[in-house]
């Protein structure tokens, strides 16, 4: 830890709230980075050099300081940090009158100091937690020596399975303008209760936070329900707060040293696919193939190829009975008496409206090709 003109000026200003005396601060190298009087700044204090060696505290009067450079009358005591004198602070008056103040302002200066080495601990900390989370997601293998290191600093056990969920904040109120402030309170809310996800904002023009979740695998994988539970008291805390709104889309797992960025891609893929009016929370497992899918987009005359036939059904069934009962079809995998019951409707009303479709799209639901195509175009445009 190291003494800078920051933590100097704290200390100064702290301690001559209490005493009706001017404070220096000197560094480890008897410099005067702090003061009551601003014309003392950067000059070499030769008393606190000598504390500093000494390991001491150092007084000076009246006569002693005649012969010193850069010296007032005053007493210096060595600043402690971990055992170490890191620097001095001085007070500037006759010894005998300052004397009595010195146990108190050395102990505001290592309180302070003290405090200000915590707050980088935990600025550090939080740095590399989001460089780590950064680095992950971009393809970092686990393994990586680096990687291994940091995680280790942190106090991170990097073997627990994740997966990766990317969270959008949106404003909860359409004159009020969001801020990086309403980025941090949703990490907040993510870091705690210490759940030991791993946090970092991903874009601030977007409001992305993207997190990495522990999961628990079992045989059949892992449970979507658990997440789904632990997502809802989450939209509930973030509801209390009343700042903000947000969309999630929790992507898949996947093992390997690179799964975290695959977990991250179909997360990220995901939330980018899905129409923002479908909800607030989204589960790869349940979109897989309109996100799979998804690069289709970035042609336009595949998009309208795919698209057609759900265009003529629009144009053709003005009540929307028609892809209703496409829709109900295809959910109930294709099976007419399935979907006769959902619909409550008749065998004859429902292949009367099949043989409908067939005429209005020209595609044989009986052919295998003709049924996946009348499918993705519902399964793509059909909200």
């Amino acid at each position: 830890m190291q003494l800078n003109e920051t933590i100097a000026r704290q200390i100064v200003e702290r301690s001559m709230k209490i005493i009706p005396y001017s404070v220096n601060v000197m560094d480890e190298f008897g410099r005067i980075i702090g003061s009551g009087d601003p014309t003392r700044l950067r000059q070499r204090h030769e008393g606190s050099i000598l504390a500093i060696a000494e390991q001491r505290v150092v007084a000076i009067d009246s006569a002693t300081a005649q012969h010193l450079k850069g010296v007032k009358p005053g007493i210096n005591f060595p600043i402690i940090y971990q055992d170490k004198v890191i620097g001095v602070i001085g007070i500037s008056g006759e010894p005998d009158n300052v004397q009595q103040y010195g146990e108190l302002v050395k102990m505001t200066a290592e309180l302070i100091v003290e405090q200000a080495a915590l707050m980088s601990q935990v600025e550090w900390h939080k740095r590399h937690r989001e460089e780590l989370v950064m680095q992950l997601i971009q393809g970092a293998p686990l393994d990586d020596g680096q990687i291994r290191v940091i995680a280790e600093r942190l106090e991170l056990d990097l073997t627990k399975p994740r997966i990766a969920a990317v969270v959008q904040v949106m404003s909860d109120d359409d004159h009020a303008p969001l801020s990086l402030a309403n980025l941090q309170q949703l990490v907040h809310l993510l870091e705690f209760p210490e759940r030991d996800n791993l946090v970092g904002i991903l874009s601030v023009s977007t409001n992305e936070v993207v997190v990495l979740k522990p999961i628990e695998l079992t045989k059949s994988g892992w449970s979507v329900e658990n997440e789904r539970k632990r997502v809802t008291k989450l939209l509930k805390r973030v509801r209390q707060l009343g700042k903000f709104k947000i969309r999630m889309a929790l992507g898949d797992y996947f093992s390997g040293p690179d799964g975290l960025s695959k977990s991250y891609q179909t997360a990220k893929l995901t939330l980018d696919a899905i129409d923002d009016q479908d909800g607030e929370v989204f589960f790869y497992q349940n979109h897989r193939l309109p996100v799979l899918l998804s690069s289709l987009f970035e042609e336009s005359w595949k998009v309208e190829q795919i698209k057609e036939p759900f265009d003529l059904l629009l144009q053709k069934d003005s009540k929307g009975a028609l892809v209703k009962t496409l829709k109900a079809f295809f959910a109930q995998n294709c099976d007419a008496c399935q979907t006769c019951q959902t619909l409550h409707i008749h065998r004859n009303t429902l292949r009367y409206r099949l043989e409908r479709i067939e005429e209005i799209t020209s595609l044989n639901i009986n052919n295998l090709d003709d049924k996946l195509h009348l499918y993705l175009a519902l399964k793509l445009f059909g909200h």
